[in-house]
This record gives structure tokens, sequence and C-alpha cells, in this order.
């Protein structure tokens, strides 16, 4: 009896993620839980968040998001693009960029083993149309990680691999059974030809005695078989910088390294047991993501010898699917800008940005310097998202689904960009009979451009058309009542803010309304009323 209670409490649950769109009902995106709403000094641009489930499925429950994917979405919650189903296979570090001038989307597609941090397949570039341009791989027969894809200068990629390879780690306190360690790989390649320009491997630059997590007891890996390969190191980000030098990120070295871009030589090391500055207050941090230069923040009184970048520290390791034991070095996570001196070789911390709920995130996690100096931190395994100003106020805070569904839902990283798209599919219509009369429910899958929608009856399927009305469009859908009238056939323009037509849809055929169940039984079905046909 309790069991069937859990189930049918479950698929209750579960509807909330239903009937979102009349027009779409296909699309099921996540409903962000917004606790402090934008404010008025938030950066102008889109969200683009890729989130997940955290907690693996049984028999018994399922869990959110429902449509595990990239989305867009607006400061409100509204849906600009839900990428469910056209990134078909695992999605994330979901971003937008500009290559050879054109923006474009990407997100890393494939496998995803939580119980290790790892993803191996490929990333799909996307243009403004939503149209597959490029698959991007590694090369040197390398399976391309999850972790990085970061577009240099709008004609390279720096990637990032994981290569398990075979060692006698016995000096690391490993048994002879123990013979699997990460080779921890980036490569710069061409984003038009593929031609691999660089490749840097940790094993040839960095001793396994940096490693934070020792091979015993195995939180980054045990050693016993590939898939199990020791990660001693743990590269997951890369950036590289105008002078033509990289900046990696080390996980499980608790380090930032700044690499020479021409013999893959150190620069400097940054944290970790070997750190080449001296560390100013609060500046410690552990298990990072997502390190980047930033000459932009330099001051006027700022020389050749000082270097800004950010990371998010995570302060926290464990496992996506919960398994082993939790390490935590700090109370919270954070993002934090950091400043270098390599004349004095000492670092400090210009701005620290800490979570409003006190948020501690075991795995992923990125920091974003926006244009107008605001800052987004993505809490990474904790599902959320906030936007700072540049003194550390925040401004907006979000989880990435609400309810039952937003239970350990997670999002590896977490943007904001201005960006236009303009869907090459047809918009989507629907007309539905009801009692009242027609409504006809109209929307655009990624579409950023239109401003109204107008609609039309249409004599027939092919026949001359009759203006209904037109609507402002506000949110992801738009529709349009025909109070005590059934319009057999319709069809609706997207016109966009200089009264152009952007695109119509096809003409649907109006069809009996079905309401939802929780509609029904909370009494607001309409009574009869008396109907006639709209003939034209």
């Amino acid at each position: 009896m309790k069991r069937s209670i859990v189930i049918a409490a479950t698929l209750l649950q579960l509807a909330a993620a239903d009937w979102q769109f009349k027009s779409r009902t296909d699309l099921a995106p996540p409903r962000l839980n917004i606790t402090i709403p934008a404010a008025d000094n938030v950066e102008k641009g889109y969200l683009f968040v890729s989130p997940f489930a955290g907690f693996p499925d049984t028999a018994f429950e399922q869990h959110g998001p429902r449509q595990a994917g990239p989305y867009i979405f607006r400061d409100n919650g509204d849906l600009v693009w839900s990428g469910y189903g056209i990134y078909s296979i695992w999605a994330t570090n979901f971003q937008a960029a500009k290559f050879q001038g054109q923006d474009i989307l990407f997100s890393f597609e494939g496998d995803h083993n939580a119980g290790y941090g790892h993803g191996h397949g490929h990333t799909t570039i996307m243009d403004q149309h939503y149209e597959t341009i490029r698959e991007m791989r590694a090369g040197n027969h390398k399976l391309t990680d999850k972790h990085e894809f970061h577009v240099i200068n709008e004609e390279t990629a720096v990637i990032q691999i994981y290569q398990p390879v075979p060692r006698d780690l016995t000096a690391w306190g490993a048994s002879e059974e123990q013979q699997w360690i990460v080779n921890a790989i980036f490569q710069e390649v061409d984003i038009t030809t593929g031609e691999l320009l660089f490749e840097w491997e940790s094993l040839q630059h960095v001793a396994p005695d940096e490693a934070i997590l020792p091979i015993n007891p195995g939180q980054a890996g045990s050693g016993y078989n590939s898939s199990d390969a020791w990660d001693y190191f743990h590269i997951n980000s890369v950036d590289k910088n105008a002078d033509g030098d990289y900046l990696l990120s080390a996980r499980d070295a608790c380090s930032v390294h700044k690499i020479n871009g021409t013999d893959g030589s150190h620069l400097w090391r940054l944290d970790g047991k070997n750190s080449s500055f001296t560390l100013g207050k609060n500046l410690t941090f552990c298990f990072q993501h997502h390190a980047r230069f930033h000459p932009q923040l330099k001051t006027e009184d700022d020389g050749d010898d000082i270097e800004i970048i950010s990371l998010y520290d995570n302060s926290a390791h464990g496992t996506e699917d919960g398994r082993g034991t939790e390490v935590a070095t700090a109370p919270t996570s954070s993002g934090k800008i950091i400043k270098l001196n390599t004349t004095s070789w000492h670092a400090e911390l210009v701005q620290g940005f800490y979570p409003p709920d006190g948020l501690r995130s075991k795995s992923q996690g990125s920091t974003q310097v926006l244009p107008n100096g605001n800052v987004i931190v993505n809490w990474g395994s904790e599902g959320a998202l906030t936007e700072y100003d540049s003194k550390g106020n925040p401004l907006f805070h979000f989880y990435m689904d609400s309810g039952y569904l937003g239970l350990g839902v997670e999002n590896y990283r977490g943007f904001r960009y201005n960006w236009t798209g303009l869907p090459h599919e047809e918009p989507a219509i629907v007309a539905l009979e009801n009692d009242g009369g027609t409504t006809v429910y109209v929307s655009w899958n990624g579409d950023t451009e239109t401003k109204i929608w107008r609609f039309y009856a249409v004599a027939g399927k092919y026949g001359a058309k009759s203006f209904l009305g037109e609507v402002k469009r506000t949110s992801f859908e738009t529709s349009l009542s025909i109070p005590k009238k059934l319009v057999l056939h319709m069809v609706a323009e997207a016109v966009d803010s200089k009264g152009r037509v952007l695109r119509s849809t096809g003409v649907v055929h109006s069809e009996p309304e079905v309401l939802p169940a929780s509609v029904i039984k909370g009494g607001l079905v309409l009574q009869n009323e008396k109907q006639q046909w709209l003939e034209l």
C-alpha cells in the first residue's frame, strides 16, 4: 500500500512539467524556481543552461528535469529555446560564441559517467538557425571529454581529453594491481579543418606528487582498470590569451596553471602544493572549475606584471552520482576574481561572490564576468545560478527546476549571452474548440525576433484569408481567443519590430480541446454556450 502511494504521488508531481504549451505539447522544459527576481541592473541577454537529473531514476521514482538538455531562458523563466531532442544525446557545456564573425551555439554531446566525472563524445556547433554546421572531435585518435570546448579568436577551439594509461604507481602508494592513471590532455584545434595545432599532456609536465586526492582510498579513481584510472590532475577548463599562452584548471591538484604556448613549460602555478605565489586573505581554493583570463579588468595603474583571472571555487569534491565520500575545504562554494603580480609573486582576492543560500557544490560550476561588470556564478551540482553586481551583491537567483522535479537537478556551467535566433523550422500552431469558442495558440522554438503574431481565418485549406486579430508576443507561446465562434481553418504570421513578416505557420484545422485533469477536477470547465461557425 505504501509503495502505491509513493508511485501515485510521484506521477502527480511529474504532471507539473506537462501542459506548458498547447502548440508544443511535446515540450516539457524545466520550470525555473526564481527566489530573487532579476533586478533592473542585471546584464541584458538570455540565460544559457543545460540542466540534468542528478538522481538516478528507479522503478518507483523518476527525477527531473523530465527533458534534460540545452535551454535558453528569459529572466522571468520564460522559454526561448528548447534543445531537447535537437541535441539528441546527453548534452552539457552549452554556450554561445562567434565563429568567423557569425553567432553560433555549441554543446558537448556524448556519454556521461557520473561516477567518475567524465564524459566522452563530441561537440556539436549550430548556427543562428539551429542547424548543425560542425561536429568537433579530438585529434590524435583521442576521445573528447565533456569538460571543455572554448572558442579562441573565432577560429580555433581548446578541448580537453582524459587518456587512461598504464604506469607503475607504487611510488605513490599504489599496489602492483593499481596500474592505471589519467594523462590529462588539452588540445587546440582549427574549427574549420579539425587540424591539431597544439597538444599538452599532464604526465610530461606534472608529477603525480601534486595530487591532492591520493590513489587510496580512491576518491579520484583507484587505478585498477582503465575506467577506474587515478585522475590525479583532472583538467576541467582551458583558456588562451593574446600572447598565445594557456590557462588551465587542475581540479584534483587544487591548482591553476599558466602554460607556455610554444613549448608547454610552466610559467606559473597558483595554489596547490607548488604555488608560485604567496596567497592573500581568503584566496585559497580547492577542487575549482572554469579558470579564465580577464585582461579587460586591469586598471590603468596595472603594469605588464599584473594578470587578472576568474575561477569557480567548489571547495568540495564528490561524485555526481553520490558514490564515495564528499570532501570539503570551506563552508560554501564561491566565484572569485584574482589579481596576480608576477614581480612580487603575490596573489590577492579582488572580489568573492558567495551564495545566497549557503550552497556548496561537490562538482561542476562556472564564473562568468559579463560586459557590464556583473558576474554570473553557476553553482554546478547544486542546480542554481546567481547574477551579482561587481561588488558581490546578488541581483538574481534561481534554481533549475521546482517542486519534486527540482530535487537533485544539476547544471555543469551557466551563462548569459546576447543572442539572435532565427529558426529555419516553421512555427507551430494549434486551434482548439472549447465551450467558449475557439482559441488559437502559436509558438516558434528559438525565435527571438517576433514582436507580434497576426491571426487569420482561412476559407478551406488554401482559400482566402480573413483577419482575426493580432497579439503582442510576450512569451514563448501566444494565443488569440475568438469568443462564441468555431473557426475551421487558421494561420498565423510572425511579424518583427519593423513590421516585416518573418514566417507564416501552416494552415491548421481546429480540433476539440482536451483539458488537463487538474482543471477538470478543479471545476473550471466552462459551461456550454450556443456557438456558430465562422464562415467566410
